[in-house]
């Protein structure tokens, strides 16, 4: 059997966290840029709590409703405050964890706050908003709003998820196990047992209290000590699954609600990841049919020939680990991971084909590069994020996961099936949660929305990473909803779409016009 890394784990990841630089070589994050002098200098200000919106607090967090924040000025004009929220909401009176959020104040006449998460999960909203606030949002939301971006519970600065240091996630990155031998299987689940031990001694036990249901009674906290009697929000990706979940329990908490990239909360663990593989090998073809149309393409013949030609370099490289510029050993996982981090923005297919046409010469540093990309490592070693540990701590909490020998191969075979090029790579995600030290806290069902706001919902044709089907279940889930659907590829729209796209969510947020249901853009 061939040896193979750990699984590729496609995160859900939101618009421009992640999308890569489409022509530079060195993959600054395409959305990193500096405030565009609409954010002003703001000084220390103390948010006090509305009674009337303490008058809602649900019994026994009244405290948490009614807390006095701090904003405090932080760096490029902005400022933070750090939130404080139970621990565990059924046990309120217990220990309190606080999440670090961050304003970028608005620039006109204020209406509102607009909360944001940009997916993961693991993803800084923090980062989200500093990075991208003046240019990512429209000059009529930005005048109307206060934008605030939060680490959810585990992300970052908000009791994060800690398992090792820099050095041991490269070596864990670079391991290879035969998954499909008995041997190989126990090798990983051994390692996997290992690092799930090492989470929860760095973490703590707010490890296993980071779950989504608990992420969103976070999020009506943050909504009640900005003063806003509705939470106005916008999620990408996975920040959809976040905000439907807000929606079933806070459903006359519910403002103008915007989910972009949904995620369909109503599948397990096993469907959401072979929908993901189908989607990953559309994109793919996508990519390469548009590669042949363009000079310098590494590619070859018919887009059939060409998607053979990345399966016969992903085999050699599996076959033969390579060794990049700086020495490190990149192996098939690795290879992938770099893959597939420019198809979530075909912005930056044009680097996909710079380090496919090094690799296919014996190079794999670019390649290396975007994997590195994907993972929050840095050029000097570093990992800027513990994303990739909440990703797993939440998913292992969120999801029950098939886990046993016979149901991991049997899924294998699936991924396959419904994807040549990259199904090998996504199986055997259960050795994540297997010897996990938290079960699973919630079964998979349809959301139930009953609020009078309509929530707009987006999705995304050429989605590789929540498919556009996804939003089309969200929004009947939620019966009081609006679809957009934009034709294009990449993950998610809104921020990088057209302007139909634009527009009609602009017109929602700031004059509160529900777009007609089931627009297509």
């Amino acid at each position: 059997m061939t040896a193979r890394p750990l699984p590729v784990r496609p995160r859900f990841r939101g618009n421009g966290v992640r999308a890569a630089g489409a022509l530079v070589l060195a993959m600054v994050l395409a959305s990193c840029t500096l405030l565009d002098g609409g954010q002003q200098e703001q000084g220390t200000a103390t948010a006090k709590a509305d009674p009337s919106i303490v008058a809602t607090a649900p019994e026994g967090l009244e405290s948490f409703y009614s807390q006095e924040v701090v904003w405090e000025p932080c760096e490029n004009g902005f400022q933070c405050a750090k939130v404080t929220v139970p621990l565990d909401y059924k046990k309120p009176d217990g220990g309190t964890i606080q999440i670090a959020a961050l304003k970028a104040a608005s620039t006109g006449k204020k209406s509102g706050t607009l909360l944001v998460n940009p997916g993961g999960p693991g993803a800084s909203g923090y980062d989200f908003v500093k990075d991208a606030a003046g240019t990512h949002f429209s000059k009529p939301v930005r005048d109307g709003y206060d934008l605030v971006g939060f680490d959810p519970r585990g992300v970052k600065r908000s009791s994060p998820v800690t398992c090792m240091s820099d050095a041991e996630r490269d070596a864990a990155r670079a391991k290879i196990y035969a998954l499909d031998t008995d041997a190989g299987l126990a090798a990983a689940l051994a390692d996997n047992k290992v690092i799930a031990a090492q989470c929860a001694e760095q973490t703590g036990p707010a490890l296993g209290l980071i779950d989504t249901v608990s992420s969103a009674k976070d999020l009506d906290v943050l909504r009640a000590v900005v003063n806003d009697d509705k939470l106005n929000y916008l999620g990408y990706s996975y920040g959809t699954f976040l905000g439907s979940t807000y929606a079933s329990l806070f459903p006359n908490n519910v403002g103008r609600m915007v989910l972009d990239g949904a995620l369909d909360p109503s599948i397990s663990n096993e469907e959401l990841t072979s929908g993901q593989a189908r989607a990953f090998e559309k994109a793919i073809r996508s990519y390469v049919a548009d590669c042949l149309q363009e000079d310098g393409c590494p590619l070859s013949g018919t887009v059939d020939s060409g998607v053979q030609q990345i399966r016969d370099l992903i085999g050699a490289v599996q076959q033969t680990p390579r060794t990049a510029k700086d020495g490190r050993l990149v192996n098939a996982t690795m290879f992938v991971s770099g893959l597939i981090t420019p198809l979530y923005n075909d912005a930056s297919w044009p680097a996909l084909t710079q380090a496919l046409d090094a690799a296919m010469t014996g190079d794999v540093s670019l390649m290396l590069r975007l994997a590195d990309l994907g993972a929050d490592r840095t050029s000097n070693g570093t990992y800027s994020s513990n994303s990739t540990f909440a990703f797993n701590a939440i998913n292992c909490l969120d999801y029950p996961m098939v886990s046993d020998t016979a149901g991991m191969r049997a899924e294998q075979q699936r991924l396959m099936a419904d994807s040549p090029t990259l199904g090998y790579f996504f199986a055997y995600g259960g050795t994540n949660c297997v010897d996990w030290p938290h079960k699973s806290v919630r079964t998979p069902a349809p959301v139930e929305y009953t609020g009078e706001s309509s929530i707009v919902v987006i999705g995304t044709t050429g989605d590789p990473a929540t498919p556009v089907e996804w939003a089309t279940s969200l929004r009947k889930q939620l019966g009081n909803a609006s679809l957009l659907t934009w034709r294009g590829e990449g993950h998610t729209a809104y921020g990088r779409a057209n302007s139909c796209i634009g527009d009609a969510v602009d017109s929602y947020l700031v004059e509160g016009k529900v777009p007609a249901d089931n627009t297509v853009c």
